[in-house]
């Protein structure tokens, strides 16, 4: 399949422009291994999926950890939410986080120096995560089961007597 000139100038700005979108993004992803910005790093977002992310420089969005922990060292800066699942937030000496800091099944440890612009949310213990785990199914396997039963004895039931 042979492109005319215009579909392959077209082509060519796409490519270029999407390259030139990935090389701007300062946003920080990582499944596994843990997430550092250093005291002269500027990232916009830094989401971490089991593992932890350690903030010494400037994040400018929010910073979230699915099964890891955030810990914010000494004149680290958070302009958005900090939001842990399954792990702690640790905030030392001197830090900001101008957002909401909340914490899902873990702890969150607090310099008395160390300012939080929103809420602080402590779901703490890891208990009611068990509990969650544990128990939905199970509430969904007793539905399932009582559903089967009922369908059971609705199609073994007697046909009731015509007049």
């Amino acid at each position: 399949m042979r492109l005319n000139p215009a579909s392959q100038c077209l082509l060519i700005i796409l490519a270029l422009s999407t390259a030139a979108f990935a090389a701007g993004s300062r946003d920080r992803t990582e499944v596994g291994h843990n997430i550092s910005v250093g005291p002269d790093e500027d990232v916009s977002e830094a989401t971490c999926f089991g593992c932890s992310i350690r903030v010494k420089g400037h994040v400018a969005g929010d910073v979230t950890t699915f099964g890891g922990s955030i810990i914010v060292e000494e004149n680290g800066q958070i302009d958005g939410d900090a939001t842990s699942f399954a792990g702690n937030i640790r905030m030392e000496r001197e830090v900001e986080v101008n957002g909401d800091v909340t914490v899902f099944g873990g702890k969150v440890h607090r310099d008395p120096t160390a300012r939080v612009g929103g809420d602080v949310t402590n779901l703490g213990g890891g208990g009611w995560i068990l509990l969650l785990i544990f128990a939905v199914p199970l509430v969904v396997f007793g539905f399932l089961v009582a559903g089967i039963v009922w369908l059971i004895r609705r199609l073994l039931r007697p046909a009731p007597a015509v007049a």
